[in-house]
């Protein structure tokens, strides 16, 4: 759609065209990235550094507006991506630290609108986890200069946010299981194996994979969402993903 498209060249500016470079490159894996990038259906805004309150008011808003015409944008392959101004030499733990630190300051604004999606827990040790904002469920891919990964690398921090709604869609459609095999062999060529904490929706919380650390079985994620309302349960309402 050349509406998303627009809006990423005015507000990113040589960070879209950086953007352009990583996304249609040899060394970025996603196919259903790649795609959409050329469908014009990449929604792009660049920010202060991470965490700032302006920071997270700014984006807050962003990302409730591109929750709710997502599906104007393309029901299949619309993704948000944040970038972020920062300094370059960025470890992978103080990223991690840092995606965090972000995703919890937009759950404290987001709980005080909004319940937790339905569709996924809200517990991070959960095998059900996705990120909510506007009651809408997200899977959360990071990126920076200094990432271990390959296809995870960005000269600037950068937060990618993808529907699970539409990778529902995907998956009904058979498609989602074709773009999955074609990553990840092209992870492997590319890098010689693909990120240890790939896991399937359900199988493993996705908590682990947000920042693109290879973090250990033991690793706690410092995610902590508010109850709803004066108690929390771990089980969401009837309506569930696959």
């Amino acid at each position: 759609m050349a509406e998303a498209a627009r809006e990423t060249a005015e507000n990113g500016g040589a960070v879209w065209l950086l953007l352009q470079e990583k996304l249609l490159g040899n060394q970025f894996s996603c196919v259903a990235g790649k795609t959409a990038w050329r469908r014009e259906t990449v929604v792009h805004r660049h920010y202060g550094p991470m965490t700032e309150e302006a920071t997270t008011v700014a984006l807050y808003g962003d990302v409730c507006d591109f929750a709710e015409r997502k599906d104007a944008i393309d029901p299949l392959l619309a993704s948000f991506i944040s970038t972020f101004q920062a300094s370059r030499d960025v470890t992978e733990v103080e990223f991690e630290r840092l995606v965090w630190k972000q995703l919890q300051s937009l759950h404290d604004l987001d709980a005080t609108r909004f319940a937790w999606s339905s569709l996924v827990d809200a517990d991070p040790i959960s095998d059900r986890f996705g990120f909510s904002v506007a009651e809408h469920p997200f899977f959360v891919v990071g990126m920076h200069p200094n990432s271990s990964r390959l296809t995870r690398r960005f000269p600037y921090p950068t937060l990618v946010f993808n529907s699970h709604v539409q990778f529902k869609r995907l998956k009904e459609r058979g498609m989602y299981q074709r773009i999955q095999r074609e990553v990840r062999a092209r992870e492997l060529t590319l890098q010689g194996s693909i990120n240890p904490n790939l896991a399937d929706f359900g199988e493993a919380s996705e908590a682990a994979q947000y920042s693109g650390r290879a973090v250990s079985a033991d690793w706690l994620c410092p995610f902590h969402p508010h109850p709803p309302g004066r108690t929390w349960s771990r089980r969401c309402r009837q309506e569930r993903l696959p």
